[in-house]
């Protein structure tokens, strides 16, 4: 039981044919519904933590919550910065103990992004930690990542391949059509599965990552919009497609919205049927037995890795 890098994760992942499941944390109710469902399913997992989480909860109070996850459940985890901007935040991550960081320049033009890149590298593996780098860019809306539908760019397969060699980054994000946040598909999600493949065939053995692959579970809309809430219906990534990415060497698959949602519908149905109730541990405890139930969702259905750990 130990931080540990994704290597051997994604290696085992790849040869499965199955993906590990990412999750955004923010608090200890997330962190624990998360962890006490991989414990139950004996899966391999990644807690990761995007900026605005990090600022949000401060780094030593996250650090401290992970270690703490991992002595009551006696799990392996990644601990991974998600969507670094620049090398001074993953520079404070590996300083502070992250065992993974992603650095993405895929705002940047290619060679910058090649070089901030590398850079990053650099410093990491030094220290014995590993690398995630993004190239294309995802539409949608995640903390201060926001890329409007015209600026969405799908990863050119060559260029992939050069920015690997290149960097000596250990796993890619790729874009083939997933969107960061809620607002997703206006039409029927499609992903580029011939452009995955193709990624695929010319970095052999290389894990891939999916970001923005919430597939955006209408009950919790609904649910969330019955008790207060105004967002929007969207249709996320389905399942069935995620599963697919899995067998097509995507080792990583980010979750996020999908354990918001869940979240905030058990804790507005909880509140609206019980408005007397003003403690917190009463509504924060739906709350993490709705990311409980999510997370396992994901492990059983949709990434594959129950008993892979």
């Amino acid at each position: 039981m130990a931080l540990v890098t994704s290597k051997e994760m994604f290696k085992k992942a790849y040869e499965g044919g199955y993906a590990i499941g990412a999750f955004n944390v923010n608090n200890m109710e997330i962190i624990q519904g998360i962890v006490e469902a991989a414990k139950a399913e004996n899966a391999p997992l990644i807690l990761q933590v995007s900026a605005g989480a990090r600022k949000y909860a401060k780094p030593a109070y996250l650090k401290k919550l992970v270690e703490a996850a991992i002595e009551d459940t006696g799990l392996d985890v990644v601990l991974h910065l998600d969507h670094g901007e620049d090398f001074e935040i993953c520079k404070q991550c590996i300083d502070d103990g992250f065992t993974s960081v992603m650095i993405d320049g895929s705002k940047f033009p290619f060679e910058e992004n090649i070089e901030l890149t590398k850079k990053v590298v650099d410093y990491a593996h030094e220290r014995g930690v590993v690398v995630e780098a993004e190239l294309g860019r995802l539409a949608g809306v995640e903390d201060n990542v926001k890329v409007s539908e015209k600026d969405a760019i799908y990863t050119d397969p060559d260029q992939a391949v050069e920015f690997v060699e290149r960097t000596g980054v250990d796993s890619l994000a790729i874009a083939i059509g997933t969107s960061h946040g809620a607002y997703k598909f206006k039409g029927e999600p499609k992903l580029d599965f011939e452009r995955l493949e193709k990624i695929t065939n010319m970095l052999p053995d290389f894990p891939l990552v999916l970001h923005g692959a919430s597939t955006v579970i209408p009950e919790f809309v609904e649910a969330c919009n019955k008790y207060g809430g105004n967002i929007p219906g969207a249709k996320g990534v389905p399942e069935d497609m995620l599963r697919r990415a899995a067998k097509l060497g995507v080792c990583k698959i980010n979750i996020d919205t999908d354990l918001r949602l869940a979240m905030t519908a058990a804790i507005r149905k909880f509140l609206a049927e019980n408005p007397d109730v003003f403690d917190p541990r009463k509504y924060l405890g739906k709350g993490r037995t709705a990311i409980e139930e999510m997370v396992t969702h994901k492990i059983k259905n949709v990434l594959g890795c129950s008993n892979k750990r």
